[in-house]
């Protein structure tokens, strides 16, 4: 059996999961369990290169944001990575998760083409932090 999952069916899935991403970031309490649920899954499944081992700064990008602790970044840029978490996340996808390695392929276009789209605004988010953990060690 072919799988083929493209940039284009990426940020399709992306558009598909805004209205669940805006719902999501008006309840800080649905966010944070949702949070929880992605890294539970983080560790247990294989990492597919980068795309996926970059998930952790996705979520606490979004941690941050919800706690307004950082939110110098676009709303659409927010809704945009957690449509891609609620994509990752979601037992129900194009190639499905249980299929070893290549079912986690389509996460990993999913998440890569976010990263992509917002990559200005998670490297400000990267500054930022560094720069308040360096403060923090003062």
């Amino acid at each position: 059996m072919e799988y083929k999952f493209t940039e284009e069916n990426a940020q399709e899935e992306i558009e598909k999961g805004r209205e669940l991403a805006v719902a999501l970031l008006e309840d800080e309490d649905k966010i944070e369990t949702f949070l929880q649920k992605l890294e539970k899954k983080i560790k247990e499944i294989p990492l597919v290169g980068n795309a996926l081992s970059n998930i952790p700064i996705l979520i606490s990008l979004v941690r941050n944001y919800v706690k307004k602790e950082y939110t110098d970044i676009p709303l659409n840029s927010i809704i945009a990575i957690v449509s891609a978490l609620v994509y990752f996340l979601s037992p129900v996808d194009v190639i499905p998760d249980v299929i070893p390695v290549i079912g986690y392929l389509d996460d990993a276009v999913v998440i890569a083409t976010c990263w992509k789209f917002v990559e200005t605004d998670i490297k400000k988010y990267e500054k930022w932090r560094e720069d308040r953990d360096g403060a923090a060690n003062l």
